[in-house]
């Protein structure tokens, strides 16, 4: 979670719980003494995955779900409750993709929203190996795309590409040659 941001207070209040969310409310003491309700959401944590298959490509999938268009983004989905965030990954990538690695590195951690409880693990997975065919939810069409480093920079410009906070550093990487050389580093060790 944020360092910025204090967790839910623990006398806090749950006013819904649906599917995915929770909104939470609390009294909040103001600097001025008054008090106010302030409400926060909570929602599971996320795991993206960035799978290289070998020493240049990485593999995207194409996926369409039943509420969006076809967008391109990396293997990943919801941890589910208790679960650990590699171990989230090592499953998401192994349903969606078939792939599977041994080689793990946390990249990096993103708290995206301000008023919502929710992080999104983004690990490295080198060496990836197909064991098995994938195995979707009924919600999912997912076919995979494997890319080249070059390739995934390009796509920076492609509103289609739904990596969230990861899509600055591509662009980063992408017009300066020392994040770029730090980065394909990072990602194939």
């Amino acid at each position: 979670m944020s360092k910025m941001r204090k967790p839910i207070p623990s006398d806090a209040k749950m006013v819904f719980k649906g599917k995915i969310f929770e909104v939470w409310q609390w009294e909040q003491k103001m600097f001025d003494g008054s008090s106010v309700t302030f409400e926060r959401l909570r929602r599971p944590d996320t795991v993206q995955v960035i799978a290289t298959e070998t020493e240049s490509m990485i593999l995207l999938v194409k996926e369409r779900q039943p509420d969006t268009e076809a967008y391109l983004t990396l293997p990943g989905g919801r941890a589910d409750a208790g679960e650990d965030p590699l171990e989230a990954c090592k499953r998401e990538l192994l349903e969606e993709t078939g792939y599977t690695s041994d080689k793990w590195e946390l990249f990096y951690e993103d708290d995206p929203v301000g008023k919502m409880e929710w992080t999104i693990y983004t690990y490295i997975a080198r060496n990836c190996v197909k064991v098995q065919e994938p195995h979707l939810d009924g919600g999912e069409e997912i076919e995979l795309e494997p890319v080249s480093f070059d390739r995934l920079l390009s796509l920076t410009d492609d509103e289609t590409l739904h990596v969230g906070s990861l899509k600055e550093l591509l662009l980063r990487a992408r017009y300066n040659t020392e994040d770029r050389d730090e980065l394909k580093r990072r990602l194939f060790g």
